[in-house]
């Protein structure tokens, strides 16, 4: 379980100081949450602040009672957590099969290692010793990414809009792998979307807007509300939230 409590983000600039992020008190129990909201809201920031990559201006973060709040990146992945980037980052010299084992924290064997990739509908044959480099499409390493995150195993998982760049891979196979990780890890797994599809397989759905929690419920107590009575798209509807 995950609590955030009256966290907050702000970012100094020439123009002053900006709040990002606005006293933000949330309780994220085991299950599929996604956390979606308006271009600008604060979702992704959010996300880093849970992952550690951005420390709260002010506010605690709690992992299963453990303050996490001060931790490192380093520190809160040795905790349970993982994150999963909007665009992947590539690894000049580190092979597929060398990214895995890492995030496994072991060697695997190769029929280990293909076995995750199998997961994420890349043949893995032809992509176990690539190295995680420009050579790779944006689309295949969102996949690797999230073969990465499957060999983790984590308690607790975060996914920046993981539909990004899935272009080649049909975006059914995607939920399927949300679907079956949710099941083997019996952790959380938070995945920031605007997509219909994955918002209607949630557990709950909390909205962000404008930096604040603006709504957090079920799936059958928000969905309905974000498309709307007169049948209109998620995203549409989110981009009039205020």
């Amino acid at each position: 379980m995950l609590e955030l409590i009256d966290v907050s983000f702000a970012v100094s600039g020439e123009e002053g100081t900006k709040e990002i992020v606005k006293n933000v008190s949330l309780t994220v129990e085991d299950g599929f949450v996604a956390l979606t909201g308006p271009n600008g809201g604060g979702k992704s920031t959010l996300a880093k602040l849970i992952a550690g990559i951005y420390t709260p201006t002010s506010g605690k973060i709690l992992l299963d009672g453990l303050d996490i709040t001060d931790m490192s990146v380093t520190e809160r992945a040795r905790a349970g957590v993982s994150y999963a980037f909007q665009q992947p980052v590539r690894f000049k010299g580190i092979t597929v099969r060398d990214l895995i084992n890492l995030a496994a924290g072991k060697n695997l064997s190769v029929a280990e290692a293909c076995a995750y990739l199998s997961e994420v509908g890349l043949c893995a044959r032809d992509y176990i010793n690539r190295e995680v480099n420009a050579s790779l499409s944006g689309g295949e390493l969102k996949r690797i990414e999230i073969a990465t995150v499957l060999a983790r195993g984590t308690k607790f998982t975060v996914f920046d809009e993981p539909e990004a760049g899935i272009d080649l891979w049909s975006f059914g196979n995607l939920i399927n792998v949300f679907e079956k990780m949710h099941e083997k890890q019996k952790g959380t797994i938070l995945i920031i979307s605007h997509q219909e599809r994955i918002l209607n397989i949630a557990d709950k759905i909390v909205v962000i807007a404008g930096g604040q929690l603006e709504k957090i419920g079920t799936r059958d107590e928000i969905l309905p509300e974000l498309l709307g009575a007169a049948g209109g798209t998620c995203r549409t509807l989110l981009d009039k939230i205020s």
